[in-house]
């Protein structure tokens, strides 16, 4: 792959303080590693058999054939495979002796080295918590460094989660190349970061960024025609040789290729220590599916390092194995003072001057789209089976097959959030792995949900389907029921759509109470209908609806006439050819919060005022694509990661269709829009939302779009353009993950200044001016650019083919000939207004109420003994905290280290039984400091109180983000800063309260295990 990122930011000053040891020999740490890419080319098992097992098979037989010898192991799905299905017992012992003396090493600890671009806080949460869930378990150790080498950007949220998790120094390496050489030149390549505005130095770490080399050790030797350092040479796909013989093995070290090999090595020491503040050197041995034959790797690394530590004098340098921690220890041992990074990120990030990589923020939208679905789902199933598990612990659904199915969806969900996985910039067979890994662990978890609300929960205590028959009769109508749950911790009311075969439904509550409803003809199909609920739960509440049908109209007051049957008004097609006059028939829609006016003589939208304030925002949406070059004989190409328009966007179309469908729960506003002025079928589509609930508790600031777009035509982008009256002067705000905005101001560059616009958009952009703000916030991430004033353009899709051989070689040219149906919510008011609404808004749009039909429709139940209406007890936070997790992690070991360090030590039942009872709980304030006068102030709660609706807390113990640190003894390293700003850990919780109560701050994010007393039935 390729190399660097960009975000200019500025220090204030060169500190020089501290003692760089100048005239003593360079100490160069050689770290032996394998980049390991958990996909992208080659699907999983493919790198298994080809030679992911061989590296870990091989290193542990190497290790410990050399007390000095040294390995990293970073991704962990790889080694839990081999763990689980290659090692020996005498592999696993060896490796526990290794680990416990340091000399094999794991770093991040994570399944997968995620992205950093397009990931969301939730997932790459769980991705590390998996990780280091099965680390602590298995070896009782912690990882405590980052080694984020080939992620395509930096984010800063990034190196807060790691502070959280207790890491004591983060790595990276791929930003800007031109940023990057003059932090070279200026010796700024490490620095402290603070990625949290609102946390500051509370959660800071140091920050250390590979030099030009990167991540692999400089493969070319001036006397040889080989690569150089890689003497296994390059790994064979499909098959290992059989003669064990690989292609381009570097020279061997020999007495007459020792000393030309030491002047290499040396001479590419020297030239890094240059670009750093101490004599102290990490030179990164390997690159990408290196160590698979570690013998021949370390029988020729040793007699050249013997060589040159022999002749150091001579050569003015050191070299040792070592781990990452130990090269760290030595920075951080040199008591300098270093500088501060503020929350600037490190994105987008540019190779060259058209290499810009934003293109994967929109590459495989449907991935990407299932990937959060898949999240979205696991976070639903986790709190159901936790309250389940708490309430009925000796219930009829099975824990044993329940775990098993959540940990597979687990597994999937961090699998994808791999750096070539959601990112989109995989092979095709790799992309299909991902979505089949995803589809099937869904379809587990779906039988997992089923179970728990369908099965009687103990003997005594009928199911949520009764004991019921079919009522007798002749001419009835047909019944379907659905059960909807509320996955968040706060009380909603809102609009869910159910698809339904027939025209006609009324919509019944558990209590057999009549619920406010619409139907209509679907926006997708000719065939089925849009069934429209008003729907009331309580936090992490679910609640059965019955829905009635008939074939037949029904008139009058019957018990049909609270479902509103909406009928639309279909308006002629516009043609953009004949837009001279433009304006003269406006069309309004209304709610209480806004007015949407649509142009009768574009079929376009034309303004929306929002009513608060009666401030009118001219405003316009429609789709603009751009044309792509697929030759790299004529020029710059865009593929997979890179985004390079042969020009300006171009419309996308040439006539507009427009429906618009009045209803008393939503008004739907279609639009089609037809590239040709003739064509039968419309290339793209909008679809518009707008809750009409007067008088009701639903919000309706909240503006619904789901898109259509595909196939698309080869070689072209197509983008989402709002163009709007706001004078935002083409500055954007984009989210880092979910977790933090970043303000993105317009830059000019030499070179592709267009792509080098482009930003990650995970859940949430925005422009503004000094009265209105726009807010999209989204279902899936995508590229988001501000290319004119009072603009905001969406990256949706993209499909690309080109020539270049690299490209062709790995099939990655992104010919996706997909159809997508991306959703957007959007949001318009004053600063003030959307600053309280879009962060939930966000989190409600991710975690929408999970909707499960029970039955297929069929004649009516006659239930012997009724039930009455008996909701499980809500669980509400306050309206600025948000409940990130609720699960039972099944991981088993002591709370206490030192008693875990025994038990893993003392080699006996190391096959833990999954622990059930333990309840990691995560709570995330969303608000940044200032951010709103009242949502931004710290927030306490009594944690017993809240969770009394799940059962009684009976004990409260504090951890670190992936629960593996007892937050009272993690004391992470204290960096010397130019401010001297000391690290404030103090907690506002008291542990030994019995009332529970915990002070959550802006944008803290607190992890918790949790045991309840046990329930008796």
């Amino acid at each position: 792959m390729r190399f660097s990122t960009g975000f200019v930011f500025i220090f204030c000053c060169c500190y020089t303080y501290g003692v760089t040891g100048e005239n003593k020999p360079i100490q160069t740490f050689v770290i032996p590693h394998s980049h390991m890419d958990v996909g992208w080319v080659y699907t999983i098992q493919e790198s298994m058999h080809a030679y992911a097992a061989n590296v870990y098979t091989t290193v542990t037989e190497e290790l410990s054939k050399g007390k000095d010898r040294r390995f990293i192991a970073v991704e962990q799905e790889f080694f839990r495979l081999w763990w689980d299905t290659v090692a020996t017992d005498s592999h696993k012992k060896q490796v526990r002796q290794l680990v416990k003396e340091g000399r094999l090493e794991f770093i991040i600890g994570g399944q997968v080295m995620h992205d950093e671009a397009v990931t969301d806080l939730d997932d790459e949460i769980l991705q590390m918590t998996e990780g280091h869930g099965f680390l602590y378990e298995t070896f009782g150790v912690r990882p405590q460094f980052s080694w984020h080498v080939d992620p395509f950007g930096a984010s800063s949220t990034t190196p807060v989660l790691f502070a959280l998790a207790g890491f004591n120094a983060h790595l990276i390496s791929r930003i800007d190349y031109d940023l990057k050489d003059t932090m070279q030149k200026k010796k700024n390549l490490q620095f402290v970061w603070r990625g949290s505005p609102s946390l500051k130095e509370k959660q800071q770490i140091f920050t250390h960024t590979m030099d030009q080399f990167s991540y692999c050790t400089p493969s070319h030797l001036p006397f040889s025609n080989s690569s150089g350092f890689y003497w296994n040479g390059v790994a064979l796909f499909p098959d290992p040789p059989k003669d064990g013989v690989y292609p381009n093995m570097s020279l061997p070290v020999t007495k007459e290729t020792v000393h030309a090999y030491a002047q290499t090595m040396v001479e590419n020491i020297k030239q890094r220590a240059a670009w750093f503040r101490t004599n102290h050197v990490l030179w990164p041995w390997g690159c990408d599916k290196q160590f698979y034959n570690s013998s021949v790797q370390f029988n020729n690394m040793d007699p050249l390092m013997k060589y040159i530590n022999q002749n150091s004098k001579e050569f003015g340098v050191t070299v040792q194995y070592a781990s990452l921690s130990e090269y760290f220890q030595a920075i951080y041992q040199s008591n300098l003072v270093w500088e501060v990074r503020g929350s600037e990120d490190f994105l987008p990030y540019s190779t060259e001057p058209y290499q810009a990589w934003t293109g994967f923020y929109a590459s495989r939208n449907v991935l990407k789209g299932v990937a959060r679905q898949a999240s979205s789902q696991l976070h639903a199933a986790e709190t159901l089976f936790t309250r389940y598990r708490i309430s009925f612990p000796d219930g009829p659904v099975a824990k044993d097959w329940a775990l098993d199915k959540l940990r597979a969806l687990r597994w999937a969900v961090s699998e994808v959030q791999h750096h070539d996985g959601i990112t989109g910039t995989e092979s095709p067979k790799v992309a299909d792995m991902y979505l089949q890994h995803l589809v099937q662990a869904m379809m587990g978890v779906e039988e997992l949900l089923a179970a728990l609300f369908l099965l009687p929960h103990n003997l005594d205590i009928p199911s949520i389907l009764g004991t019921r028959h079919h009522r007798k009769g002749v001419h009835q109508t047909l019944e379907q029921h659905v059960i909807v749950y509320n996955p968040l911790a706060w009380n909603i009311t809102t609009i869910i759509n159910v698809t339904v075969n027939f025209p006609n439904a009324a919509v019944f509550d558990d209590d057999g109470q009549p619920v406010p409803a619409q139907i209509q003809r679907s926006a997708q199909s000719n065939v089925t209908y849009d069934l429209f609920i008003v729907v009331d739960l309580g936090g992490l509440q679910h609640r059965k609806y019955s829905f009635k049908f008939s074939d037949n109209p029904c008139s009058g007051r019957s018990k049909y006439s609270r479902t509103y049957k909406a009928k639309g008004v279909l308006f002629e097609r516009r043609r953009v050819q004949d837009r001279a006059r433009t304006g003269r028939k406006l069309l309004p829609v209304l709610n209480e919060c806004y007015k949407l006016m649509f142009d009768q003589d574009t079929n376009l939208l034309h303004s929306i005022t929002y009513l608060e304030e009666k401030r009118r925002v001219r405003m316009t949406q429609d789709f603009w694509e751009y044309h792509a070059n697929g030759d790299v004989k004529t020029g710059p190409i865009s593929d997979n990661y890179i985004f390079s328009a042969n020009g300006s966007a171009v419309r996308a179309y040439k006539a507009v269709e427009m429906e618009i469908i009045p209803g008393k729960i939503v008004s739907e506003i279609r639009q089609y829009f037809y590239r040709e002025e003739r064509d039968e079928d419309y290339a793209y589509s909008i679809t518009t939302r707008i809750p009409e609930c007067f008088g009701t508790r639903l919000r309706c600031h909240r503006l619904e779009q789901t898109y259509s777009l595909g196939p698309l035509r080869l070689n072209t982008e197509v983008v989402l353009r709002t163009s709007t009256a706001l004078k935002n002067n083409r500055t954007l705000h984009t989210d880092d993950n979910g977790y933090q905005m970043m303000k993105r101001p317009y830059r000019k560059f030499t070179n592709n200044t267009l792509a080098r616009n482009y930003f990650p958009m995970v859940r949430t952009a925005y422009i503004e001016d000094d009265l209105s703000r726009l807010v999209l916030v989204s279902d899936r991430a995508h590229g988001v650019s501000s290319q004119a004033n009072g603009q905001l353009e969406v990256m949706l899709h993209r499909r690309l083919w080109n020539n270049l051989a690299w490209n062709l070689g790995y099939n990655l040219t992104l010919n996706d000939s997909s159809v997508v149906r991306p959703t957007l919510w959007m949001l318009l008011g004053s600063i003030s207004a959307t600053s309280r609404l879009y962060q939930r808004e966000a989190v409600e749009l991710q975690h929408r109420p999970v909707i499960m039909p029970i039955d297929q429709p069929q004649r009516p139940w006659q239930e012997k003994e009724p039930r009455g209406s008996s909701p499980v007890r809500s669980v509400v936070l306050p309206p600025n905290l948000h409940l990130l997790s609720l699960n039972i992690p099944g991981w088993n070991y002591s709370s206490n280290h030192n008693v875990h360090l025994n038990h893993v030590h003392s080699g006996k039942g190391l096959r833990s039984e999954p622990d059930y009872d333990r309840v990691l709980l995560r709570i995330i304030h969303l608000f940044e400091e200032g951010e709103d006068p009242e949502l931004s102030k710290p927030v306490t709660i009594n944690l017993k109180d809240v969770l009394q609706g799940i059962g009684e807390v009976k004990v409260l113990e504090e951890r670190s983000l992936t629960g593996t640190w007892d937050i009272t003894s993690l004391q992470r390293w204290k960096w010397k800063t130019a401010d001297n700003s000391e690290t404030k850990n103090k907690r506002c919780w008291r542990c030994g309260d019995k009332d529970f109560t915990v002070t959550i701050s802006p944008k803290e994010i607190r992890t918790f295990f949790i045991h309840f007393s046990p329930k008796n039935f």
